[in-house]
């Protein structure tokens, strides 16, 4: 049986994923949710490996949901976004549905994670997906990371600062600091330009963060932010600086 979890913050859109699927005797529903919090928990407990997902969730999206999880189900994406915004996925192994979708558009995506499924491919299907989405997200508003079986939600105004560490990226605010698997060129894509600038290779500062710099050697400097954190700023880092702060 492939276990599978339907996760959507609208019952009548459960209901009816849940009547589409009986025709799949191979196919047994474990559970369904109705926000990401409750959908990850489900994950957790169940380990699916089919699920159909809601994009557009209050509290937790769709999106956020699969940047915390650990387990690599195949996803069918329901959702009611329009053609462009989900252009990415049309290349992909797995699939999506646009809200209102039809039964026969229904078996289409099914039949389509049946096989990437039974090809023991999931993971790679969901590793794909992720380097679509990162390509595809605009500006943040906040950072989504898990520690331990807690989510936490980052509002981006909150953060001082962002640190290269190898493929993961440490993230700093006034008095704590998360581990989160992306890169910090990600970061420097989709971080507000007005509010944030990459200052050294390792380092993205929070502009209204900072308190002072100070001249270090001939060409390179020193920032003191307003937590009295200090951060190294490069030769073109310190330019872009002065440039941004108009010294």
């Amino acid at each position: 049986m492939i276990k599978t979890i339907i996760i959507d913050d609208e019952a009548p859109a459960r209901e009816i994923v849940s009547d589409y699927l009986e025709i799949y005797p191979e196919i047994g529903i474990v559970a369904q949710c109705g926000d990401g919090f409750s959908g990850l928990k489900a994950i957790q407990e169940h380990k699916p490996e089919l699920i159909f997902l809601d994009v557009q969730m209050p509290r937790l999206t769709g999106f956020e949901m699969l940047e915390v999880l650990e387990d690599k189900p195949v996803i069918i994406f329901t959702t009611a976004y329009d053609q462009h915004a989900i252009k990415a996925f049309e290349q992909n192994a797995l699939d999506y549905l646009l809200k209102p979708f039809s039964e026969e558009r229904f078996r289409q995506a099914v039949d389509r994670a049946i096989k990437v499924i039974r090809g023991g491919m999931p993971g790679q299907a969901i590793e794909s997906l992720g380097k679509q989405m990162d390509e595809q997200q605009e500006i943040l508003q906040r950072v989504i990371v898990k520690l331990r079986n807690e989510i936490r939600i980052i509002p981006v105004a909150q953060i001082y600062y962002f640190e290269a560490q190898d493929d993961y990226v440490m993230i700093y605010t006034e008095n704590e600091r998360f581990l989160k698997q992306k890169t910090l060129k990600f970061f420097e894509d989709h971080l507000d330009p007005r509010d944030f600038l990459r200052i050294h290779r390792s380092y993205i500062v929070r502009l209204d963060k900072i308190k002072k710099i100070e001249p270090y050697e001939k060409s390179n400097g020193i920032i003191i932010l307003s937590n009295a954190k200090s951060l190294p700023v490069s030769r073109s880092g310190l330019s872009r600086l002065k440039e941004r702060l108009d010294i």
